[in-house]
């Protein structure tokens, strides 16, 4: 009697077909529950924009999450020439103001907050001192993914959200 082939052996060939299979099957459900992540990212997704609203009585910066997503926001900077600022009461034009925090909040979307108003006549001071304030804000989704947007409204993605404390807006 001679020995059958390993391969020819009709178990063997049910084996290694159930064997492709199932890698078949693993390679199909790595591949779905990636697509399933990228998909649950996507629906979750931030979008803040800054921006600055003019009208009779005076104006204010605004900051809007118009995302899909709640946007946690790590930091801002805030700068009127080579100066970082603190709070916007160190900027002598800015007599007449109400703000509200916007460091280290949660914007969910669709809201809007008005970290600044001035209220009173657009003097030219005022005016002038518009064009040069600039601010940064880093945001990141719940997912962990991060960016970076100005106040021309330029995001960049940024691996992780950091700010030295004499750079950081703490209002």
């Amino acid at each position: 009697m001679q020995k059958e082939k390993w391969y020819k052996n009709p178990e063997m060939l049910v084996a290694l077909t159930a064997l492709f299979i199932g890698l078949i099957t693993a390679a199909i459900s790595i591949y779905s529950a990636y697509i399933d992540r990228a998909y649950a990212k996507a629906s979750v997704w931030p979008r803040v924009e800054i921006f600055r609203s003019y009208n009779n009585n005076g104006f204010s910066y605004g900051v809007s999450n118009r995302g899909t997503g709640p946007a946690i926001i790590e930091y801002a900077k805030v700068s009127s020439g080579n100066h970082f600022l603190k709070k916007w009461a160190e900027l002598p034009e800015f007599k007449n103001i109400s703000q509200s925090h916007f460091s280290n909040v949660i914007l969910s979307s669709g809201q809007t907050i008005n970290p600044v108003k001035y209220k009173g006549e657009l003097i030219s001071d005022v005016l002038t001192l518009d064009k040069k304030i600039q601010i940064e804000i880093c945001y990141c989704s719940i997912y962990g993914d991060c960016w970076i947007v100005n106040r021309s409204n330029e995001t960049q993605p940024t691996e992780t959200c950091s700010v030295s404390s004499e750079q950081a807006f703490a209002q």
